[in-house]
């Protein structure tokens, strides 16, 4: 394992302080940075993240803090939402060239950008990487095994940073392709409001499996689009991701296209990534003239401008061809 003086994980929502919990285990240590001086507070008289991941308790070598100039020297995890990804970086002093890794996933909606090329266009002079793939929050924090691509531009930086993260529960795969782990991470949310929206209306298993794997399609076609390689979107970042994320009720994405489907209320406070990438992927797509269909479905149930039956009926009346 790579000796780091400590990693620093910003970002104190549940796969935050997941990650920083399972570093630290791993004997490095870890300070976790919350902009919430309440919060951290409470996690420190409790030794825990009560009100994101009750009952896990910190291990020893993890600490909190509200001041983010109190971040060790070695890489910095930056585990907020896509869409507050730019916003957080605004607010946080410059870390030099400690590595940046991208702990998010999504499509930010203003500019069509993934998240390592957020934090590469606010930070130009630090390494980026990113941290991707098929994980829960609670099963990293339980200890439970997990598989993640790290995804780094520099493969002897990513090399250091996968011998370095890597913990007795996960397992980290290197690969060069970020704008493929990107890609991935993105887009597999988006499919997963579908499959939601398929099982919350009734329309089966099999209705399911056919938007798992049409949406798979999809984020082979704006991967290599933009450049990345097909054989990433068949491993963690994309595939496993999309398995996981599509088939669980611990999926917020695929929760809230159940609740499409079910025309039931969803709690606006939980952070839904789809949503956001779906609009962000449609105009990106539209402006690379590419064909998203289901994508397009989804933009159209998020907005309320379709119908599950009438989205539904629009993809099967498309014209028949070979696969």
């Amino acid at each position: 394992m790579t000796d780091f003086a400590g990693v620093g994980v910003i970002g104190a929502g549940a796969f935050g302080t997941a990650l920083a919990i399972s570093v630290a285990r791993g004997g490095v240590p870890v300070t976790l940075y919350a902009r919430d001086a309440g919060l951290v507070f409470r996690m420190r008289a409790e030794g825990e993240n009560a009100a994101r991941l009750p009952g896990m308790v910190f291990p020893d070598g993890l600490h909190v803090t509200s001041d983010p100039t109190n971040l060790p020297e070695g890489p910095v995890l930056l585990a907020v939402p896509m869409q507050k990804l730019r916003g957080a970086l605004e607010g946080l002093p410059d870390f030099g060239d400690r590595p940046l890794v991208a702990c998010c996933k999504g499509i930010e909606l203003t500019t069509g950008l993934g998240p390592a090329e957020v934090i590469a266009a606010r930070r130009p002079a630090a390494p980026v990487a990113l941290l991707t793939g098929p994980s829960f929050a609670h099963d990293i924090a339980r200890g439970l095994p997990t598989a993640l691509t790290l995804a780094c531009a520099d493969d002897t930086r990513g090399a250091a940073l996968q011998q370095g993260l890597s913990t007795p529960n996960i397992r980290l795969y290197r690969s060069t392709d970020v704008i493929g782990a990107e890609v991935g991470g993105a887009l597999k949310n988006v499919m997963a409001i579908a499959c939601g929206a398929a099982i919350g209306a009734g329309l089966g298993e099999s209705a399911r499996a056919a938007l798992m794997t049409r949406g798979y399609a999809e984020m082979v076609r704006l991967a290599l689009a933009r450049g990345a390689r097909a054989e990433t979107l068949a491993g963690l970042s994309g595939f496993g991701d999309l398995a996981l994320t599509c088939t669980s009720t611990l999926s917020r994405n695929y929760r809230y296209g159940v609740s499409i489907g079910e025309n039931a209320l969803f709690d606006p406070d939980i952070t839904v990534e789809g949503a956001a990438t779906a609009r962000a992927v449609q105009v990106l797509a539209r402006s690379m003239n590419l064909d998203m269909p289901i994508t397009d479905a989804v933009v159209g149930l998020i907005d309320g401008t379709l119908k599950v039956a009438e989205a539904l009926a629009l993809l099967l009346s498309r014209p028949l061809k070979e696969e």
